[in-house]
């Protein structure tokens, strides 16, 4: 999955945020693509993001989510979409029979924000939709190509014209400083999180352990991940954040190098999840790893996040 941000973040918790939001598919099931804009005052930023093979209400829900993701804890929004699907599941208790995944997330970013729920039609000429509308169209169809006739190289950037798994050839590019940032989220019981936060896991200091174990991971993405390039690190860091039943890691990597760090922070954030998982699992049967996503990316030819260059 892909996942973009327009804008560094910002802190939204003094005031009322707007997000308004969209989803897009082509073919459903097929490619498809999501928008949030988030606005305050005068501010404004966009993510967005793709799938290669989702469905349009997968798309609605995912804008949502991601798009609330951006905001601190306690944050009071409006969120505006065009998806009934969306609004009166949340707000009227729609029966969820598909995309209990999705719900579940979602879920997790609505209990600790107040969130109100507005419908608005779709291209009914409400400027910020048609944005986020415009976005996610553009994401589904970037993913999908230009037609099929479209040379699978220039899709892929780890698939040849014959469609073969191949290193990417980064000789010719130019040396910059390159940066990425990741997060991901572990959830789990309230009692849990009390227990990392005061050390009285069994196993010993949870966080210390997650935090070594993600640099170490990063060290050696390219011998996890069979196409990356090893690549010099010049610092990884990770930051904890302990909510009432659930804990944030987010890895910042830094490299000065001829292609982007992104896996390595993505990687990062992976195993410290996974090293918390395997640390509290004793004592929470239900522990869960949320997604892991790519959420800021600077330096190289391509500025937008989650592209590889």
């Amino acid at each position: 999955m892909r996942y973009n941000v327009s804008t560094p973040r910002m802190d939204y918790s003094l005031l009322m945020t707007h997000i308004y939001t969209d989803g897009a598919c082509l073919g459903n099931p097929g490619p498809g693509g999501w928008a949030a804009v988030i606005l305050q005052g005068d501010s404004k930023r966009v993510v967005s993001g793709s799938e290669p093979n989702t469905t349009n209400n997968r798309m609605e829900i995912l804008a949502v989510k991601n798009g609330l993701r951006e905001l601190p804890a306690r944050s009071n929004v409006t969120v505006f979409t065009d998806s009934s699907y969306v609004v009166n599941t949340m707000s009227k208790n729609w029966k969820r029979n598909k995309n209990n995944d999705l719900w579940e997330l979602l879920d997790i970013e609505v209990r600790i924000r107040k969130v109100i729920w507005e419908w608005v039609p779709g291209h009914s000429g409400v400027p910020f939709n048609e944005e986020a509308d415009r976005i996610a169209s553009k994401e589904a169809k970037m993913l999908a190509g230009d037609g099929p006739n479209k040379d699978i190289s220039e899709k892929l950037t780890h698939v040849d014209v014959f469609g073969k798994a191949t290193m990417v050839d980064v000789g010719d590019k130019p040396i910059t400083r390159r940066v990425a940032i990741a997060r991901g989220t572990v959830s789990m019981s309230p009692s849990t999180a009390d227990m990392i936060k005061s050390n009285n896991i069994e196993k010993g200091d949870v966080l210390s352990v997650a935090r070594v174990a993600g640099v170490m991971a990063a060290k050696n993405t390219s011998q996890l991940i069979p196409l990356c390039h090893p690549l010099p690190i010049d610092q990884i860091t990770l930051d904890f954040q302990i909510h009432e039943n659930e804990l944030c890691i987010e890895a910042k990597a830094k490299t000065t190098a001829k292609t982007g760090i992104e896996m390595e922070a993505m990687t990062a954030v992976s195993i410290a999840a996974l090293t918390v998982y395997d640390m509290c699992k004793a004592v929470d049967r239900n522990i869960k790893i949320e997604a892991v996503s790519l959420v800021e990316k600077t330096g190289g030819k391509s500025k937008n996040l989650g592209r590889g260059d």
